[in-house]
Parts: C-alpha cells; sequence; structure tokens
C-alpha cells in the first residue's frame, strides 16, 4: 500500500473520530437507546381534593408523576406513596413538576376525604393534587392513558377488577408516557428522581 493511500486512511480515520467526538460532546443524548413512548395521555376532567377541576390542560408543559391509590387501603398504598415523598420533596416548589395521585375508590374517596388525605401527607397540594371522579374514567385513565394496569384485565366492563396498583408512570412534557416505575422498590424511586430531572432539564 502506498504511503499517499496510509495518509489518506489515517486522515479519514481521525476526521471520523472527531465528527464522533464531537456528537458526544455536544450531543450527550445522541448515543443513548431511544425508548419509545408507553402510552399517551388522553383527556380527562377529574376533581381534586379542593374541589377543583383537573383536565389535561393542567399537565400540559409539565412533566408528571402518575399513581392510583385509595385512601382506605392498609397494604401496598401507604407505601408507595410514602416512597413518593422523597420524590416530591425533591422537587418541591418545581413549578414544572407535578404529581397526580388518583383514588381507584371513588365511591368512598369523596373530596372531603381526599382533602383529608393531602393533610395527612403534609404536601403542598398546588404541586401533589389527589382526583377522584367516575370510576369508569378513573379506571381507563389507569389503563389506557397510563398503562399502570393489563387492559386485558376485564375489556366487558373496564369499571370492575381493577382496585390500586404499586406502579407510577412518567409522563414527559408532551404528555407521552416514557416509563412506569414499580413504586415498592426503592432503587426505582432513586431511578424515578433522575429521570424527572433529565426529563425538566429538557
Amino acid at each position: 500500500m502506498s504511503r499517499k493511500r496510509i495518509n489518506y486512511i489515517i486522515f479519514f480515520s481521525l476526521l471520523f473520530l472527531g465528527f464522533v467526538g464531537a456528537l458526544a460532546l455536544f450531543v450527550p443524548d445522541f448515543f443513548k437507546k431511544r425508548i419509545p413512548p408507553v402510552a399517551e395521555v388522553q383527556p380527562f376532567a377529574f376533581t381534586d381534593q379542593d374541589g377543583r377541576t383537573v383536565t389535561q390542560q393542567d399537565i400540559a408543559g409539565k412533566v408528571t408523576a402518575v399513581n392510583f391509590f385509595f385512601t382506605t387501603c392498609r397494604g401496598v398504598c401507604p407505601k408507595m406513596n410514602n416512597n413518593l415523598k422523597p420524590v416530591y420533596e425533591a422537587f418541591k416548589g418545581q413549578k414544572d413538576f407535578l404529581l397526580l395521585s388518583h383514588t381507584s375508590d371513588p365511591e368512598y374517596d369523596s373530596v372531603p376525604v381526599l382533602r383529608r388525605y393531602a393533610d395527612s401527607m403534609q404536601v403542598d397540594t398546588r404541586q401533589w393534587r389527589f382526583l377522584t371522579g367516575r370510576k369508569d374514567s378513573l379506571y381507563n385513565a389507569a389503563r389506557r392513558s397510563y398503562a399502570i394496569d393489563d387492559p386485558n384485565n376485564n375489556l366487558q366492563s373496564p369499571a370492575d377488577e381493577f382496585l390500586h396498583s404499586q406502579f407510577i408512570a412518567l409522563v414527559n412534557r408532551e404528555g407521552k408516557v416514557m416509563k412506569i416505575y414499580d413504586g415498592l422498590k426503592a432503587n426505582e424511586m432513586q431511578e424515578l428522581q433522575r429521570d424527572v430531572r433529565k426529563l425538566l432539564e429538557k
């Protein structure tokens, strides 16, 4: 192989490496695997602990963590919401971060009941809102919008079967569910915090 040809190979190899290096430097997420959204939030209208209507417009442009629980639950729910508390504390006062906790027992969890529960959590309810509404709408949101319950559990009657879930959905600013986390696992709650921070920085 001629000396000139070797020089060309070296030159273009260095050029390519420089290009790759520039991508890594100026586009930090370029080499990260793109994960397609899990689901997309559908239009909704629920009522929060203060009797105010909350719709999809309230989460537009915000990073939102979403879960389902009920106030009389003595098993999964208290642990899940207690595990969410450090996430709330980490982003407390961050106007572009919101938590939505929906009841899966709207027959019992009225607005006053949710207000008492919110008070017991000692959180700013402008940032962590507790929602109730029609049972079928709540259950469909869990399944269709946030993908935290199996939509095949009961296709004939979507208002039945689902009671609550330990899973938490992370929604980006565009209303797309980016990932689902197990609210009972400390490592996944730490991962949720990291992912919230990344989405807020975008």
